[in-house]
């Protein structure tokens, strides 16, 4: 029995979420649609009534003219059948017990999904309760106990393409590699006999591969990791800064997955004992998604990770990043100078490419040449002139910049000052008329000063060409799916250094944990700022060669916010929580 438009809307108007005109307008469309999408096939493999009833964009008087979607539709079911509703996380699936428990066509037919095993009952989540033909095949088939609970269709049916579309295809390749010998370990002594490798354009390795960057896409994830371990390899994705265990593969598959890869990447598939890097670039609905590869041969084989640049992380509005008003202000007063140096500092994985980019794209135009040096290029975007660095052919940060300042540009992106001569050529070009971005890795604004002099930059040369110095991190956002208030304790209220009146207490927010953001309690990063304007007295202080700490005294006293003073801002405002201001920041 298939989950019908006419069931839905039947259920819809029963609960009166829906009139009875809109539910007749539901089944009047259904009977429009063709009759290969009404076939059983059709229904097997796409969740027709969820897209049909979705599409129509109907509003719910009840639920104060919402229009009526994929977890109201569920919802509504579930209470018609009296029984829970679930949200299913991918990242939670216990692989074993699916493949022990329930067939792929099984699953899809009667879009059910085993979810765990509880006191001896097998929790199973199913899109249609009223299926109850399938419902007692099942029962029979497990040979247990049934606690059955509801998801939405899309859910379950995006669930099982992710879980079984990687998994079969890793079990086929396994099958067509035969459990050949590994010779990734290292612990190998003798090699028995020769290994067959699977060849990189082997269809069930491609699907893999595939299946994994949708469901790494699908999941916000930044970086993919592929590790080789003893007896298996495994899959991790990074989201939101935090790994996650996503899927164990056969480890004679390891090399097949890396071969793969690295043919995506344009890397030498042969060479297996030196590190690599390589880029690959992939359409997803309509728009281009990069990815950095980085190869690293380690004591089980090879270890792969991938960088993801989606240009819609990367290339964000200004105030997307998490400024806020008086910050976006003096930062967008900054990159709005002719010409000057503009620094932003951070430990690797702060945000500060994101923050560059960003800034360049807020103030290209058609009428200014904009030059890039990256290292490696993170982002291809056509309105920039991007050098990479390549040491091996010289062309490093310094000879590149130098180069460049033949080449008429008016802004330039230096992705790294790292020795004195890259330095030099910076401020060189600060000063004959150009605006200049790059980043150091410095743990405050402050610090850039002396940084720059450490590199051999003349005081009096810093402060005539530095602009600003924004340091930077990113603090991880509290989910708003469960968000719940608490008050801080007097320890941890002491261990921010902060005065709490008698009798008061500090409100402050923290995420329970929920299908939304994968029971962590936190989605999506914000930035956080501590933003230093090399205004007169800073030139005055730089020029009599005081320390970095003594400016940063001074620039707090005329107003500057540190960094822990900015991500506690965002701990009263409910952004962020306790445990991410102390994780991120220092006294």
């Amino acid at each position: 029995m298939h989950l019908t438009p006419d069931l839905i809307a039947n259920v819809l108007a029963r609960q009166k979420l829906l009139t009875v005109d809109q539910a007749n307008e539901i089944k009047k469309e259904a009977r429009r649609l063709p009759r290969h999408q009404r076939s059983a096939k059709a229904f097997s493999q796409r969740s027709i009534a969820y897209e049909l009833v979705t599409n129509l964009g109907l509003l719910s008087e009840a639920n104060g003219r919402v229009a009526i979607d994929e977890h109201i539709i569920a919802d509504a079911i579930a209470r018609e059948a009296k029984l829970n509703r679930v949200r299913i996380d991918p990242l939670a699936l216990d692989a074993n017990l699916i493949e022990r428990q329930i067939s792929r066509p099984f699953a899809r037919r009667h879009r059910m999904i085993p979810l765990a095993m509880l006191d001896g009952k097998l929790r199973v989540a199913l899109a249609n309760p009223f299926d109850m033909e399938g419902i007692d095949a099942y029962r029979r088939m497990a040979g247990r106990d049934l606690e059955l609970v509801v998801a939405s269709e899309p859910e379950i049916m995006k669930a099982l393409t992710e879980f079984y579309g990687l998994r079969q295809s890793m079990k086929k390749a396994e099958r067509d590699l035969g459990g050949g010998i590994d010779l990734g370990n290292l612990e190998q002594l003798v090699r028995m006999k020769s290994e067959t490798e699977i060849e990189s354009s082997d269809q069930h390795v491609v699907n893999a591969v595939e299946y994994m960057l949708q469901h790494a896409y699908d999941s916000r994830a930044s970086d993919i990791h592929i590790e080789p371990r003893r007896d298996e390899s495994l899959i991790r994705f990074r989201i939101d800064g935090v790994l996650h265990d996503i899927q164990a593969i056969p480890k004679v598959v390891h090399a097949a997955v890396v071969s793969r890869i690295k043919a995506m990447a344009r890397l030498d598939i042969a060479e297996k004992r030196k590190p690599q890097d390589g880029r690959i670039k992939t359409v997803r609905l309509n728009e281009e998604i990069e990815l950095r590869v980085s190869t690293l041969p380690v004591a089980f084989g090879e270890k792969v990770v991938m960088r993801i640049f989606d240009p819609g992380v990367l290339l964000q509005d200004l105030e997307g990043l998490g400024f806020y008003p008086e910050e976006l202000g003096t930062f967008a007063d900054f990159i709005s100078r002719p010409h000057g140096i503009i620094l932003v500092t951070g430990p690797t994985g702060s945000g500060k490419t994101t923050t560059l980019y960003s800034a360049l794209k807020s103030i290209a135009s058609r009428e200014q040449n904009i030059t890039t040096i990256e290292d490696p290029i993170e982002l291809v975007y056509d309105i920039f002139n991007q050098t990479a660095v390549n040491p091996k052919i010289g062309i490093t940060f310094s000879s590149a910049l130098r180069s460049i300042l033949r080449q008429d540009p008016d802004i330039i992106m230096v992705g790294e000052i790292r020795d004195g001569e890259t330095a030099q050529y910076a401020i060189q070009a600060a000063m004959t008329g150009h605006l200049v971005f790059s980043t150091l890795h410095t743990n405050d604004a402050a610090s850039s000063i002396s940084r720059l002099g450490d590199l051999g930059i003349e005081k009096f040369m810093i402060s005539s060409t530095l602009i600003g110095s924004m340091a930077q991190r990113l603090v991880r956002r509290i989910c708003q799916s469960c968000k719940v208030e608490r008050f801080l304790s007097q320890e941890e209220a002491d261990t921010l250094s902060l005065t709490v009146p008698q009798g008061k207490r500090i409100k402050v927010f923290e995420g329970e944990g929920c299908h939304e953001c994968r029971l962590t309690g936190y989605r999506g990063r914000s930035g956080i700022f501590e933003i230093l304007e090399i205004d007169e007295k800073a030139k005055e202080q730089i020029n009599n060669e005081v320390d970095a700490q003594t400016i940063k005294r001074e620039a707090v006293r005329r107003g500057m916010k540190t960094l822990r003073q900015a991500a506690l801002r965002k701990l009263a405002d409910g952004e962020t929580t306790f445990e991410e201001v102390l994780r991120v920041t220092a006294l």
